[in-house]
C-alpha cells in the first residue's frame, strides 16, 4: 500500500518508521531544510533523535509529490495527517485543491478558538463526503519507534476507510480496533492532555499515589460526561482512546503534558516549561477551549476548570488542589 504521512513530528516519523517495514511510505515535512538533513543522515534529529529511517522510507518537503503519491492509486493508498490541531485547518486547506482519496488524522485536542474537534475541522474545510476518521489511542512516539507493542483504534463512520487501516497499519506490535464512536474518541484524545497537567501537578506536589488514582478516575468522569453531551457514547470511554489513553499519559514520563504539571508544581511560568519541552503540549491548547465548552453545555468538569485557572488565569496549583479538595461531598455516579 503506497502511504503518505503530512507532518513529520515524533508521531509522524515514528508510525512512518514502522509503517515502512511493510508498505510503501513518503512521510512529509514543510521545512525543506530539516526534511534534506533527515533524508541524507536518515535520522530525524530534529523530532526524533536516535532512531534510523529504514532505506525505503521516502522523505520530502514537496507537497505536490507527497499528495501525489497517494492519489495516483486511491484504491491501494491511504493519507495521514501528523500534524497538531493546530496545523490541521491549513493543511486541510491544502488539500481541498486535491482529489484525496481518503484521510486520517493523529492529531489529538481541540482547536482553540472555535472549540472544534479534528473531524469537525475536516468537514468544515473539506466537506462530508471524504472517507475520513481519527486513529488514536495510548502511544508514546518512542517505543512505537523502538518497536515496542501498541494497540491503537481507528474511528470512523466509514467502514471501508477502517478496513483499510487495519490493512494498513495493524500487524507486528500493533494491534487496530475499530470504532464508528468519532466523537468519543476525539474527546477522549483531547480531554486526557489535560488531566495529564493535574496528575503531573498533583506528583510534582508529591500527593500521593491514592491522589493520582483519584485523578485518574475522576478525570475519566469528568471525560465521560463531556463526551455524552457532546453526542459520544459512554462505553467508548472504557476502551483504548478513553481510560487507556489517560492512563497513559497521566502516568508516562514520556508524557509532555505531564511534564508540564510537574513544571507547575516547581511553580515555573508556562512560557519556561513550553521552552524546556521544545513543544506545545496540546492540553495547554485546549484547555480553555475545553472549559468554555463545557460551561456552555453545562457540564461539570472540576478538574478541567482548575488546570485552565493554573495555566492562565493566575492561579497555582496549590490553589487548584485546595480548590478541587474544598467541593462537597456527591454520589460518585453524578
Amino acid at each position: 500500500m503506497k502511504i503518505t504521512i503530512l507532518g513529520a513530528g515524533a508521531w509522524g516519523t515514528a508510525l512512518a518508521i514502522t509503517l515502512a517495514k511493510r508498505h510503501e511510505v513518503l512521510l512529509w515535512g514543510r521545512n525543506a531544510e530539516a526534511m534534506q538533513a533527515a533524508a541524507t543522515t536518515r535520522e530525524n534529529t530534529a523530532y526524533l533523535r536516535g532512531f534510523a529511517l529504514p532505506p525505503t522510507l521516502q522523505v520530502s518537503a514537496d507537497f505536490d509529490a507527497a499528495v501525489g503519491h497517494v492519489c495516483a492509486e486511491p484504491e491501494a493508498s491511504l493519507l495521514i495527517v501528523a500534524s497538531s490541531v493546530a496545523g490541521l485547518r491549513a493543511l486541510s486547506e491544502q488539500l481541498s485543491a486535491y482529489p484525496i482519496p481518503n484521510l486520517v488524522w493523529l492529531c489529538k485536542g481541540l482547536e482553540e478558538q472555535t472549540r472544534l474537534l479534528p473531524h469537525q475541522i475536516v468537514r468544515e474545510v473539506m466537506g462530508n463526503n471524504l472517507a475520513a476518521g481519527a486513529l488514536s489511542g495510548p502511544s508514546f512516539a518512542q517505543e512505537v519507534a523502538q518497536g515496542l507493542p501498541c494497540a491503537l483504534t481507528i474511528a470512523s463512520t466509514d467502514d471501508a476507510l477502517c478496513e483499510r487501516v487495519v490493512e494498513a497499519v495493524h500487524g507486528g506490535n500493533i494491534r487496530i480496533y475499530s470504532s464508528d464512536d468519532l466523537i468519543g474518541v476525539e474527546i477522549g484524545g483531547a480531554v486526557k492532555n489535560i488531566l495529564a497537567i493535574a496528575t503531573g501537578a498533583a506528583d510534582g506536589l508529591k500527593l500521593g499515589l491514592n491522589a493520582r488514582a483519584a485523578l485518574i478516575t475522576r478525570g475519566l468522569a469528568e471525560i465521560s460526561r463531556l463526551g455524552v453531551a457532546l453526542g459520544g457514547r459512554a462505553e467508548t470511554f472504557m476502551g483504548l482512546s478513553g481510560v487507556g489513553d489517560l492512563i497513559l499519559t497521566c502516568t508516562g514520563d514520556l508524557s509532555r503534558n505531564r511534564r508540564v504539571g510537574l513544571g507547575l508544581a516547581q511553580n515555573k511560568k508556562l512560557d519556561t516549561i513550553v521552552a524546556e519541552l521544545g513543544h506545545v503540549a496540546e492540553g495547554v491548547r485546549c484547555a480553555q477551549a475545553v472549559r468554555a465548552l463545557a460551561q456552555e453545555l453545562k457540564v461539570d468538569m472540576p478538574i478541567t476548570n482548575a488546570v485552565a485557572a493554573a495555566l492562565f488565569d493566575g492561579g497555582s496549583v496549590q490553589e487548584m488542589v485546595a480548590q478541587l479538595l474544598s467541593r462537597e461531598a456527591r454520589e460518585e455516579n453524578r
